[in-house]
């Protein structure tokens, strides 16, 4: 028998939970809330998608600096923003990240002005040191955040690598020999063995390591002074792959697996010209048995792909159709996809005339609109944003970060001063899916009739079946009274949380008489309880 739910907000989960016909009970008066339109629409839990495996950011660049040089109200605050799933009295803490990237360096901090990176931010430590010895005090900062992060409750970590370690590379610095892979010939297994070292370490400690990533964007040179980083060609990025595969088997953690490829955009996993041809077109290049380059056979290499969400982002169609291409290449060959690295590279986003134009929310509504046909439309298994924490500096808003770091001399201050931190509408409008949609719920079924691209959904179930979150996000400048249906469903609806994000609500909880109202330009997460 397939049970059905009608959620109309206001007050009515009362009748819901009742097996009677007993009139539920009705308050003598409930505020009045006028919208602007109403809708339905319809969630099935029986129709089944993708497993969720997490919500991340990463420690690059800035997290070194806070856990070193802060204040330990400030980075313990800046902690329990990223990870902390407590909610007190309708106020999330945080926004409970599920996985969390730590950067491995390439020894460009020890360089200092030598490395050529002109940030001293962008320039790493290296945990292997140049005598051949490993330094495991090394990126302290980094390492504070990773055990913060396991003490909240976040214990899937992903090693990530821009470049070798500088004493591996061919021009000695850990930015690229432009176009030219920078990992020397003879360095292969040097460079393999050091990612499961520290991997191992980092095990033996207490933390579950589930990916190492060996490399970053290889479709670009990475010469210059604005990072470390390294260019890496198919043959290259084969050859360490099966070199991680065989270091990873003999050194590092029993369970930890690499994570390929770190695309620079959603278009190279599927699709490639010419001048691309020997690093672009990823998925059928690793994953096509006939291949020159083939890694499915390895041991260590999962049925997974990663991918940044970079540049084809701008427009509603654009990301749909390349979304839709994603997906359909990566079902060809049965593997999960992962987004590994967003912010707002570059201009042209179209709900706004320009960045001057657009309010902070408008970013994060940008933002959202790339999360749901990541999730959505291409079904991937996990989102992570780029730099978590910085300065707010060049007019550039919120655009690359979730935390504003306000260094002690002002915006444009050095970052080992110290300095204060605030919450951008990017960190709380992750939440609304991070803080609610765990590891291992299902996306399922969520159909909008009058859905649009200024108004979409997604639904998700947890494991047992006893929490279904749902997510909307309104573009519109005008508010929306829902009514949500739940099919497919063989447990009863006991009660339901609803939580505001918008230019006046930082992930807040609603009153009772204003759930199922979605706010103009807001992200609204919908928690329901089952029984």
């Amino acid at each position: 028998m397939k049970n059905k739910y009608i959620l109309l907000g206001l007050s009515c989960l009362a009748a819901l939970c009742s097996c009677s016909d007993d009139k539920a009970f009705e308050p003598d008066y409930l505020p009045k809330i006028t919208s602007d339109h109403a809708m339905t629409s319809t969630v099935n839990v029986a129709d089944k998608h993708q497993v969720i495996d997490g919500f991340a950011s990463s420690d690059a660049w800035t997290m070194d600096y806070i856990g070193k040089y802060w204040s330990n109200n400030a980075k313990e605050g800046i902690a329990k923003l990223l990870f902390s799933q407590k909610i007190e009295r309708g106020n999330p803490e945080g926004i409970g990240l599920s996985m969390w990237r730590v950067n491995l360096g390439g020894g460009t901090a020890e360089q200092g002005e030598a490395s050529g990176i002109t940030d001293k931010t962008r320039r790493v430590e290296c945990f292997l040191t140049q005598n051949g010895t490993y330094d495991w005090n090394k990126s302290s900062g980094q390492q504070y955040f990773m055990q913060k992060a396991k003490e909240y409750g976040c214990n899937n970590f992903v090693l990530f690598s821009n470049t070798p370690p500088v004493q591996f590379t061919v021009n000695g610095k850990g930015s690229g020999d432009w176009w030219n892979n920078n990992l020397r010939e003879d360095c292969f297994d040097d460079f393999a063995d050091f990612l499961a070292t520290v991997a191992k370490h980092f095990s033996d400690n207490g933390y579950n390591i589930s990916y190492i990533s060996p490399l970053n964007e290889p479709q670009y040179s990475w010469g210059g002074d604005g990072q470390e980083g390294c260019s890496w060609q198919h043959v290259h990025v084969a050859k360490m792959a099966r070199a991680l595969n065989e270091s990873l088997k003999t050194k590092g953690p029993e369970n930890t697996m690499m994570l390929l490829a770190e695309a620079a955009k959603v278009p190279y996993l599927y699709t490639t010209d010419d001048s691309w041809a020997d690093r672009a077109n990823v998925i059928p290049t690793y994953f096509k048995s006939d291949s020159e380059h083939y890694l499915g056979d390895l041991e260590r290499m999962p049925k997974l792909i990663c991918a940044h969400s970079y540049w084809w982002d701008k427009t509603w169609d654009v990301l749909f159709d390349s979304r839709t291409k994603a997906r359909a290449e990566a079902d060809k060959y049965g593997l999960k996809l992962y987004q590994t690295e967003w912010s707002m590279l570059g201009e042209g986003y179209e709900d706004y005339e320009n960045y001057d134009q657009a309010t902070y929310m408008d970013l994060a509504l940008s933002m959202a609109k790339v999360l749901h046909h990541d999730l959505v439309t291409a079904s991937m298994n996990s989102w992570a944003y780029w730099t978590t924490a910085s300065q707010e500096v060049y007019s550039q808003k919120s655009r690359f970060y979730m935390i504003r770091l306000i260094p002690t001399g002002g915006d444009y201050g050095n970052i080992a001063d110290g300095g204060t931190y605030e919450s951008s509408k990017n960190l709380w409008v992750l939440g609304n899916y991070s803080l609610f949609v765990r590891p291992g719920y299902h996306r399922v079924d969520l159909n909008i009739p009058e859905g649009d691209k200024k108004f979409f959904g997604s639904a998700y179930i947890s494991p047992e079946e006893d929490k279904l979150v749902v997510v909307y996000t309104n573009i519109n400048d005008e508010s929306i009274q829902m009514e949500t249906s739940i099919e497919g469903l063989n447990k009863q609806v006991v009660s339901m949380r609803q939580y505001v994000t918008s230019s006046t609500s930082n992930l807040n909880e609603v009153d009772e008489y204003l759930k199922g109202y979605i706010p103009a330009k807001s992200v609204v997460t919908m928690v329901y309880d089952l029984k």
